[in-house]
């Protein structure tokens, strides 16, 4: 018997100062049992960074050719794809001819490091490719954050996100490796 995701609720109210959006979300996100923690808040973290009425979670880690999240235009065609951890080099350059902006949301220490340093020479010619990098302190800290339901503010401002469920907070720094053409 296959295992089920698990869901999880969450209010997430935006201020995005770098953007002028703000807006509160409620969300639903299904975390596949072979996801962790650390993965689904890089997720909602990524969904705060790039918030928009038309931003969805994609199907999840089970379906290939699908970001973690995307949004599209009003005419159908996708105008951001997101993707977090370390995706395959081939499927980051299928996803540049698919979308007009893709972001890559790395993390994990080390790894991500060996990861960019393996795919940076073929990564550094997408001119709509954008990669960031997540600390990995960062990112566990995230990870501390999680319950079944949450209630999470995200502010952002001079490219510094803060995300609080109100009794904790975790700042982010997003470095970043590689900025869009």
């Amino acid at each position: 018997m296959a295992l089920k995701s698990t869901i999880f609720k969450a209010e997430l109210q935006v201020s995005d100062l770098d953007r002028h959006y703000y807006a509160t979300h409620a969300l639903t996100l299904a975390r596949h049992p072979s996801e962790t923690d650390e993965r689904m808040m890089v997720r909602l973290l990524a969904f705060a960074l790039y918030a928009h009425e038309r931003l969805e979670f994609g199907r999840g880690l089970s379906t290939e050719d699908e970001p973690a999240l995307w949004q599209a235009d009003l005419t159908g065609a996708v105008a951001l794809w997101v993707e977090v951890g370390l995706p395959d080099e081939r499927e980051i350059r299928k996803a540049c001819g698919r979308a007009d902006r893709v972001v890559v949301l790395c993390y994990g220490g080390r790894g991500a490091d060996i990861w960019w340093q393996q795919n940076r020479d073929k990564l550094e010619r997408l001119s709509n490719l954008e990669v960031m990098n997540l600390p990995a302190a960062t990112t566990q800290a995230l990870a501390a954050l999680v319950r079944r339901g949450m209630s999470l503010q995200c502010t952002i401002q001079d490219g510094q996100a803060w995300l609080t469920d109100g009794d904790r907070s975790v700042q982010i720094g997003l470095l970043r490796l590689k900025e869009a053409a």
